[in-house]
Protein backbone atom coordinates (compact mmCIF):
# COMPACT_ATOMS: atom_id res chain seq x y z
CA UNK A 1 0.00 0.00 0.00
CA UNK A 2 1.42 3.35 -1.09
CA UNK A 3 0.06 6.65 0.19
CA UNK A 4 -0.89 9.19 -2.48
CA UNK A 5 -1.12 12.99 -2.30
CA UNK A 6 -2.60 15.32 -4.89
CA UNK A 7 -0.79 18.45 -6.12
CA UNK A 8 -2.15 20.42 -3.12
CA UNK A 9 -0.76 17.81 -0.69
CA UNK A 10 -4.21 16.51 0.25
CA UNK A 11 -4.42 12.75 0.86
CA UNK A 12 -6.07 10.56 -1.76
CA UNK A 13 -6.89 6.86 -1.72
CA UNK A 14 -3.80 4.68 -1.23
CA UNK A 15 -2.81 2.60 -4.24
CA UNK A 16 -1.07 -0.70 -4.86
CA UNK A 17 2.71 -0.79 -5.23
CA UNK A 18 2.49 -1.78 -8.91
CA UNK A 19 0.25 1.20 -9.68
CA UNK A 20 2.68 3.51 -7.89
CA UNK A 21 5.62 2.11 -9.90
CA UNK A 22 3.66 2.66 -13.11
CA UNK A 23 2.85 6.28 -12.19
CA UNK A 24 6.48 6.95 -11.29
CA UNK A 25 7.81 5.42 -14.54
CA UNK A 26 5.33 7.41 -16.65
CA UNK A 27 6.35 10.61 -14.88
CA UNK A 28 2.82 11.26 -13.61
CA UNK A 29 3.98 11.16 -9.98
CA UNK A 30 7.05 11.86 -7.88
CA UNK A 31 8.32 10.50 -4.58
CA UNK A 32 7.18 12.80 -1.77
CA UNK A 33 8.47 10.86 1.24
CA UNK A 34 10.32 7.57 1.65
CA UNK A 35 9.14 6.57 5.15
CA UNK A 36 6.21 5.97 4.96
CA UNK A 37 6.51 5.71 1.20
CA UNK A 38 4.33 8.45 -0.28
CA UNK A 39 3.98 9.72 -3.82
CA UNK A 40 2.63 13.05 -4.98
CA UNK A 41 0.76 13.43 -8.27
CA UNK A 42 2.01 16.01 -10.74
CA UNK A 43 -1.38 16.62 -12.37
CA UNK A 44 -4.32 17.92 -10.34
CA UNK A 45 -7.30 15.67 -9.59
CA UNK A 46 -10.96 16.72 -9.78
CA UNK A 47 -12.82 17.03 -6.47
CA UNK A 48 -15.49 14.63 -7.81
CA UNK A 49 -12.91 11.81 -7.99
CA UNK A 50 -12.17 12.04 -4.24
CA UNK A 51 -14.93 9.86 -2.78
CA UNK A 52 -13.64 7.43 -0.22
CA UNK A 53 -13.11 8.28 3.41
CA UNK A 54 -10.81 6.11 5.49
CA UNK A 55 -10.92 5.34 9.20
CA UNK A 56 -8.20 4.01 11.46
CA UNK A 57 -9.47 1.58 14.10
CA UNK A 58 -7.26 0.62 17.04
CA UNK A 59 -7.83 -2.34 19.36
CA UNK A 60 -5.65 -1.95 22.46
CA UNK A 61 -4.45 -5.02 24.31
CA UNK A 62 -1.92 -5.89 27.00
CA UNK A 63 0.39 -7.88 24.71
CA UNK A 64 -0.71 -6.81 21.21
CA UNK A 65 -2.38 -3.79 19.61
CA UNK A 66 -4.48 -4.37 16.50
CA UNK A 67 -4.66 -1.75 13.76
CA UNK A 68 -7.06 -1.61 10.81
CA UNK A 69 -7.73 0.87 8.01
CA UNK A 70 -11.33 0.78 6.81
CA UNK A 71 -13.03 2.28 3.77
CA UNK A 72 -16.70 2.16 4.70
CA UNK A 73 -17.16 -1.43 5.89
CA UNK A 74 -14.33 -2.82 3.74
CA UNK A 75 -11.01 -3.64 5.43
CA UNK A 76 -8.15 -2.16 3.42
CA UNK A 77 -5.23 -2.97 5.70
CA UNK A 78 -4.66 -4.96 8.91
CA UNK A 79 -1.69 -4.86 11.23
CA UNK A 80 -0.61 -6.05 14.64
CA UNK A 81 1.85 -4.33 16.94
CA UNK A 82 3.52 -6.61 19.49
CA UNK A 83 4.39 -5.05 22.83
CA UNK A 84 7.58 -5.81 24.69
CA UNK A 85 6.97 -8.21 27.58
CA UNK A 86 10.57 -8.66 28.76
CA UNK A 87 11.10 -5.24 30.35
CA UNK A 88 10.47 -6.30 33.97
CA UNK A 89 12.73 -9.34 33.62
CA UNK A 90 15.54 -7.26 32.10
CA UNK A 91 15.32 -4.64 34.86
CA UNK A 92 15.47 -7.36 37.52
CA UNK A 93 18.48 -8.97 35.83
CA UNK A 94 20.28 -5.61 35.61
CA UNK A 95 19.58 -4.96 39.31
CA UNK A 96 21.04 -8.37 40.20
CA UNK A 97 24.23 -7.67 38.20
CA UNK A 98 24.61 -4.29 39.88
CA UNK A 99 24.22 -5.79 43.36
CA UNK A 100 26.69 -8.55 42.57
CA UNK A 101 29.23 -5.99 41.35
CA UNK A 102 28.82 -3.92 44.53
CA UNK A 103 29.22 -7.02 46.69
CA UNK A 104 32.43 -7.97 44.87
CA UNK A 105 33.87 -4.51 45.43
CA UNK A 106 33.03 -4.66 49.15
CA UNK A 107 34.57 -8.11 49.53
CA UNK A 108 37.91 -7.03 48.04
CA UNK A 109 38.06 -3.93 50.25
CA UNK A 110 37.55 -5.93 53.47
CA UNK A 111 40.23 -8.53 52.72
CA UNK A 112 43.83 -7.57 53.38
CA UNK A 113 46.30 -9.16 51.02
Amino acid sequence: MVFVLDTNKRPLAPCHEAVARKLLKQGRAAIYRRFPFTIILKKSVDESEIKATYRLKIDYGSRHTGLAILRGQEVVWLGQLDHRTDIKERIDKRRAFRRARRNRKQDTENHAF
